[in-house]
C-alpha cells in the first residue's frame, strides 16, 4: 500500500511472532492461563471474569445458533397471540390449529435439556415466558420439574427471576384442575421415573426457597419472584376490592410493567385452551398451599427479631413482601398474639392491649416515621387495614386523633389518614368532622381529595352525620349559599372553589397570552382548565349513594343545569360517569331516576350522537318503563332519517324499533312489556353469590336479532278474526297468494275453522253472481248469429 495512501490513526505495534518466543515463557504463560486438566494438551482454556461471568449464566451460555432459532420461535408466536396469523402452507387438509402444535412441540423439543441456560439469557427468558403461556399441564410439569434444586439460583437471577414469577402467576390454572382430579395423560418412561404433580413440584420448591427466606427477602430481583409466590399460595388475601389491596403493584413496579408491556401480547394461541373456569379468578388451592404459607411467616419471625422485623420496612425491596406477610398472618389468624410480626411492627401495642387493655400507649418514633416516609407508609396503610380493632383503636387515638388537620395535608400521610376513615366507627367520625371543620377548602387547594372522598364512603356506611358533611363539602367548594348550589357540579367537577369556578374563562374561548405566543408554543396543548377531573368524578359518585335527602345536593345541581351543559357532561368519558352512578346507586330514589330520563325527552337524538352518549342514552332506555319508552320513541320519530345517518345514534335507534311503533303501536307496547319482564328476569337469575359466574348469558331482547325472533313477528294473519266482506270476495274470486309468501303454508278457507260459516241464502247470491255473466254472453252471441 502507498504510503501516501495509508489513513491516519494510532499506529498499533505487531503482535511477536509466535515462533520466535521462548519456548519456556510459552509454557509458563499457558500454565498461568490455565490450569492443569485431563483434556488434550491442544485444548487452551479461556480466562473467566470469575464470579460476575458465573452471576450473568451460571448454566453457561446459549449457542447463538439455538438463540437466532428461538428468535424465530418467538417471531411467530408473537403473530399467533395478536391472531395475525394466517394458515399459508398450500395444504388445505392440515388443521391450522394442528400446523400450530407441530410448530410448537418442535421448539419444545429443542428446548429440551436447555431449560436453565435459556431462562437465563436475557434474549431467551422472554420468549420462554412467552412459551409458558402456551403450554398444556403436562408440558408445565416436565418444565418445572427440570428446574428442580436450582431454584434458589434462578430466583436470583435478572432474567430467570421473570421466568420464574411467570411460571407462579399462570400455574393456577394447572393447580385447580388438579384440585379437581384432573390430570393429562402421562407417557410411562421407566428411564426418567415418576413425574410429580404441578402441586407436589410447588410444594418442594417452597421448601427449596424456605432456608434462605430471609436472604432472599432482600434480594432485588428474587423478591418479586416471593411475591408471586406468596399470592399464589394465599389467593384469599386477594380483595376483590382494588382499593384496598393492590396486588398487581406489590408484584410488579411501574418501570416492570412497563417494560413487560413493551413486550406484545402473553397468551395461549392454542384456540381450546382458554375455556370458561379459566377465567374465574377464585380458583381452587390445595389445603397444603395455606400451611406452606404459614411455613413463610413462622420463617420470618423465628430468624429476624424486633429491630431486624422493622428495618424490612423502610427497605424499598423488602416492604412489599413484608405487607404481603403481614396479610397471610392475618388471615390466618395469628396478628392477636403477642410476639406476632404485626405486634413487631406496631412496637408491641397488641402486647401492651393483651396486658392492660385501658393502659395508654407512648407515641414511637418508629411509626410517626412511617406516615410520612414515601416508601413505608404502604406498610402503614396494611396495619391500619388489617391490625385488630383494640389495635387500630390504640393506633387512632395515639397517631391520628388531634393530628389530622396537618397529616390530610401532608403529601404522603393523607393516604394513610384515608385508609383509616375506613375503619372508624360513628363517634370517631364526628370527632374528625368537628377537627377537619375549618380546614377544608386547603384540602382542596391542596389537592388532597382522597380523604374527603374516604370520609363520605365512610358516612354513607354509618348512615351517621350525613348532612353534617354535605355542609363540610359545601363549605370545602366555598358554595355556602343555597342559590348558588346549581354550580355545585361544576366545581366539584373541576375542583375548583365557586369564585375560581367563576374566574376561568368561558368555553371556546382562547387565551390573550396564547394568541401572541409563536407557533412552537402554539403546537403544545395546554391542559384545558374546563376538563372534568376524575377525583372530582369520584367525589360525586361517592356524594350520590349517600341516603335521602343528603344525595339531592347532587341530584338538584344535575336538574339545574342547561340542557347544553347536562348533553356535554354525558359526552365526557370521565364526567358520564356521574350520570351512570344514579342508576347504579341504590341510594338514589326511583322519583329522581325517573326524572332525570324525562328531563332527556326531546334531546335524545343529541345525546346518543355519540360514543359515549350513546352508552348513557342505553342506561336511560333500560331503565325506562314500556310507557316512558313510549314516550322517548315517539319524541324520536321526527329525527329517525339523523339517527339512521348518525353513526353511533343508528345503534340506539335499532332498540327503539319506530317502524314497528308507527305501523302496529299495540304489537309494539306488547313487545316492549314482555321485553321488560324478560330483562328483569334475566337480571335476576344472573345475580348469583359473589365469585360466580353465570353459565351463558342470554342475548339482551332489545337487540335487532332479538326483534327478528321476537314471537309477535311471526303472527300469522290467517289466525286473526276475518272479515265477512273479505270471506265473500275470496270465495267468489279464488284465494290470491303473494309470491314472497310461497314458503308460508296455506289453508283453504272451506276449511279453516276460524272463518264464519256460510248461509244458504248468501251461497244462492253467490252462485247467481257466477252464473250472470255466462247467461248475458249467451245473449251476445245469439244476437250476432241473428
Amino acid at each position: 500500500m502507498p504510503r501516501e495512501n495509508r489513513k491516519r490513526g494510532k499506529k498499533h505495534k505487531k503482535p511477536q511472532d509466535e515462533d520466535n518466543v521462548d519456548p519456556k515463557v510459552q509454557n509458563e504463560r499457558s500454565e498461568h492461563l490455565a490450569p492443569k486438566r485431563e483434556e488434550p494438551s491442544w485444548i487452551i482454556a479461556v480466562p473467566v471474569a470469575d464470579e460476575e461471568a458465573h452471576a450473568e449464566a451460571p448454566f453457561g451460555y446459549v449457542d447463538p445458533d439455538v438463540k437466532a432459532y428461538f428468535r424465530t420461535v418467538d417471531e411467530q408466536l408473537q403473530n399467533w397471540q395478536e391472531e395475525e396469523y394466517h394458515a399459508d402452507n398450500g395444504d388445505e387438509d392440515i388443521d391450522p390449529n394442528e400446523a400450530k402444535r407441530i410448530f410448537f412441540v418442535a421448539a419444545l423439543t429443542e428446548m429440551s435439556t436447555k431449560e436453565k441456560q435459556l431462562a437465563t439469557d436475557p434474549d431467551c427468558s422472554v420468549i420462554m415466558e412467552r412459551m409458558l403461556h402456551s403450554m398444556d399441564d403436562f408440558v408445565r410439569r416436565v418444565f418445572a420439574d427440570t428446574l428442580s434444586g436450582s431454584y434458589e439460583i434462578l430466583v436470583k437471577h435478572r432474567f430467570a427471576s421473570h421466568v420464574c414469577q411467570t411460571l407462579f402467576t399462570i400455574a393456577g390454572e394447572t393447580i385447580s384442575r388438579e384440585s379437581k382430579g384432573i390430570f393429562p395423560e402421562v407417557p410411562e418412561s421407566s428411564e426418567k421415573g415418576e413425574l410429580r404433580t404441578l402441586t407436589q413440584l410447588i410444594l418442594d420448591i417452597c421448601d427449596e426457597l424456605k432456608p434462605n427466606f430471609t436472604s432472599l427477602v432482600m434480594d432485588p430481583f428474587a423478591s418479586h419472584v416471593l411475591r408471586a409466590l406468596l399470592l399464589f399460595l394465599s389467593p384469599s388475601i386477594q380483595s376483590s376490592d382494588a382499593s384496598n389491596f393492590k396486588s398487581q403493584s406489590n408484584i410488579r413496579s411501574k418501570k416492570s410493567s412497563a417494560w413487560k408491556a413493551r413486550q406484545g401480547t402473553m397468551k395461549s394461541f392454542f384456540a381450546e385452551s382458554r375455556t370458561k373456569e379459566d377465567s374465574i379468578t377464585n380458583k381452587m388451592v390445595p389445603k397444603e398451599f395455606r400451611e406452606a404459607a404459614g411455613m413463610f411467616v413462622r420463617a420470618l419471625r423465628d430468624e429476624l427479631d424486633e429491630n431486624e422485623v422493622r428495618a424490612l420496612a423502610a427497605n424499598k425491596v423488602a416492604s412489599p413482601v413484608l405487607q404481603i406477610i403481614l396479610e397471610i398472618e392475618t388471615d390466618q389468624g395469628g396478628s392477636t398474639v403477642p410476639g406476632c410480626l404485626m405486634d413487631r411492627v406496631l412496637v408491641g401495642i397488641i402486647t401492651s392491649y393483651h396486658e392492660d387493655p385501658s393502659a395508654v400507649v407512648e407515641q414511637s418514633d418508629y411509626l410517626t416515621t412511617l406516615l410520612r416516609d414515601p416508601t413505608s407508609s404502604h406498610l402503614l396503610e396494611t396495619l391500619v387495614t388489617r391490625s385488630p380493632a383494640p389495635a387500630f383503636s390504640i393506633l387512632w387515638s395515639t397517631y391520628f386523633k388531634g393530628k389530622l388537620s396537618r397529616l390530610a395535608l401532608h403529601p404522603v400521610a393523607n393516604f394513610v389518614v384515608a385508609k383509616a376513615f375506613e375503619r372508624i366507627d360513628a363517634g370517631q367520625l364526628q370527632d374528625a368532622l368537628n377537627e377537619l371543620e375549618g380546614v377544608w377548602s386547603n384540602i382542596i387547594k391542596a389537592a388532597r381529595t382522597g380523604v374527603l372522598r374516604a370520609l363520605i364512603d365512610r358516612t354513607a356506611v354509618l348512615q351517621a352525620h350525613e348532612g353534617v358533611l354535605c355542609e363540610a363539602v359545601c363549605a370545602a367548594f366555598e358554595v355556602t349559599d343555597p342559590q348558588n348550589r346549581k354550580y355545585l357540579v361544576h366545581c366539584l367537577m373541576l375542583l375548583h372553589p365557586l369564585q375560581e369556578y367563576l374566574s376561568l374563562p368561558p368555553p371556546n374561548q382562547k387565551d390573550g397570552e396564547a394568541e401572541n405566543a409563536k407557533k412552537m408554543h402554539r403546537k403544545m396543548a395546554a391542559a384545558d382548565p374546563r376538563a372534568p377531573k376524575v377525583q372530582g368524578a369520584l367525589l360525586l359518585q361517592s356524594l350520590l349513594r349517600l341516603h335521602e335527602p343528603h344525595n339531592h345536593l347532587v341530584i338538584d345541581s344535575i336538574k339545574a343545569l342547561p340542557m347544553e351543559e347536562l348533553v356535554s357532561i354525558a359526552h365526557n368519558a370521565t364526567s358520564s360517569r356521574v350520570l351512570d352512578a344514579i342508576f347504579e346507586s341504590s341510594t338514589v330514589s326511583f322519583k329522581a331516576k325517573r326524572g332525570f330520563v324525562m328531563s332527556l325527552i326531546g334531546h335524545y337524538h343529541t345525546l346518543v350522537d355519540d360514543r359515549i352518549g350513546s352508552r348513557v342514552g342505553d342506561r336511560c332506555w333500560a331503565f325506562a318503563d314500556p310507557y316512558l319508552r313510549e314516550k322517548i320513541a315517539r319524541s324520536l320519530i321526527p329525527y329517525e332519517q339523523f339517527l339512521a345517518a348518525s353513526y353511533y345514534g343508528k345503534y340506539f335507534a335499532r332498540n327503539l324499533n319506530l317502524y314497528l311503533l308507527q305501523r302496529r303501536p299495540q304489537d309494539w307496547k306488547d313487545m316492549q312489556s314482555e321485553n321488560k319482564a324478560n330483562m328483569a328476569q334475566t337480571t335476576s337469575e344472573t345475580i348469583t353469590t359473589p365469585g360466580q359466574l353465570p353459565d351463558k348469558l342470554e342475548e339482551p331482547l332489545n337487540t335487532p336479532q332479538a326483534l327478528v325472533d321476537s314471537p309477535k313477528k311471526h303472527k300469522k294473519r290467517k289466525a286473526q278474526p276475518h272479515d265477512e266482506i273479505d270471506v265473500v270476495f275470496d270465495a267468489a274470486l279464488g284465494k290470491k297468494t303473494k309470491k314472497a309468501n310461497v314458503s308460508v303454508e296455506t289453508k283453504d278457507l272451506s276449511v279453516d275453522h276460524h272463518a264464519p260459516k256460510r248461509e244458504e241464502g248468501l251461497g244462492e247470491v253467490l252462485d247467481a253472481i257466477k252464473t250472470a255473466p255466462r247467461a248475458e254472453n249467451e245473449s251476445r252471441k245469439k244476437r250476432r248469429k241473428d
